[in-house]
């Protein structure tokens, strides 16, 4: 049998090389987030410090982590209000059980352990009981922070006694470089690999992009459902209890919001609202846009008010590029 050869000169084949590259939407944010960072180095002397650098970093990286589970969930069908309450709900009830005397690890586990839980409640009501992800999230968003409130009486739990060993996760560096931004590369890595490369994540894209199809193939896509929704959960209380290490409080009040931040960030990086679409690094480009968007406004003192309408601006503007793409493709 002859082997096709293409015939196309070397120029004609990069040219296509580039043109493909350029239709990515990861080469768009790459692009976008490298012109603001050139703008703002001449906007402000402060923005390429290591310092400011960093807490960019350190501030997207934890979230990121949230991020990841939204952005499976996302391209499953799903979508969870919930995560921010749930991040809250595991920094609260790992710092409970160690004022309790519980060593600190083990209430870190059995707190990630009750989230995950809080993500088979929901995934239970979705695919057994036939409830909308939004409906079944939002309940147990208000839920999560009222048990947060409960817990606490509204204020914060100080945990000032924690060994110097837990906070290390939150607050240590390895060489020049924060635990906490290896933990965020080991789990984007970990889970980027495994949705491209592996058949059992396959399955979570077949689902989002036709249910019913799947089903017919064989996928039991009720499963697949199930554990994409408890695996964002148990993702926020990983996220949950870094937070904890990090500011060596927790805090019921935290994470209000974050569910726009983590669902915005997953749209701008391709996630799609209708399903069967998505990537983890697309996503953590898009926390990464976010991330540089509010290091900007704060550096050039813009009011907090106009930086809340500006990323509502963001995801609108996202969500709708989203819309068109998918009216596109029908």
């Amino acid at each position: 049998m002859e082997k096709s050869i293409n015939l196309a000169p070397p120029a004609t084949q990069g040219m296509g090389a580039l043109k493909k590259l350029l239709r990515m939407r990861e080469t768009g944010l790459i692009l976008i987030i490298l012109a603001l960072c050139i703008g703002m180095s001449f906007a402000s002397p402060y923005f390429l410090t290591w310092v400011n650098i960093r807490a960019m970093v350190m501030a997207f990286a934890v979230e990121g982590i949230v991020v990841v589970g939204m952005t499976i969930l996302l391209i499953s069908g799903g979508i969870d209000l919930s995560v921010g309450s749930v991040t809250a709900l595991a920094m609260v009830i790992a710092g409970w059980l160690f004022l309790q005397g519980i060593d600190p690890w083990i209430a870190s586990l059995i707190s990630i352990a009750a989230c995950t839980g809080i993500g088979a409640f929901m995934g239970f009501f979705v695919t057994r009981v036939g409830l909308h992800h939004f409906i079944v999230s939002l309940a147990v968003m208000v839920i999560a922070r009222g048990a947060c409130l409960l817990f606490t009486g509204g204020r914060p739990i100080g945990l000032f006694t924690l060994p110097a060993e837990f906070k290390f996760i939150g607050q240590g560096a390895i060489g020049p470089i924060p635990l906490v931004i290896i933990i965020f590369l080991i789990v984007v890595l970990a889970f980027d690999f495994m949705l491209r490369r592996t058949t059992a994540f396959r399955k979570v894209f077949y689902t989002g992009s036709n249910e019913k199809a799947a089903a017919y193939s064989g996928i039991r896509t009720k499963k697949v459902i199930f554990l994409t929704t408890t695996l964002c959960s148990a993702l926020c209380g990983v996220a949950g209890i870094i937070y904890m290490a990090r500011f060596g409080s927790a805090q019921p009040t935290f994470g209000l919001g974050m569910e726009l931040n983590v669902i915005a960030a997953a749209v701008i990086g391709g996630a799609s609202l209708n399903g069967g679409s998505g990537t983890i690094f697309g996503a953590i480009l898009g926390a990464v846009l976010l991330s540089v968007v509010s290091s900007s406004l704060a550096l050039l003192d813009v009011s907090v008010y106009w930086q809340d309408i500006i990323r509502g601006s963001i995801l609108l503007a996202a969500v709708s590029i989203d819309h068109y793409l998918n009216k596109r493709r029908r």
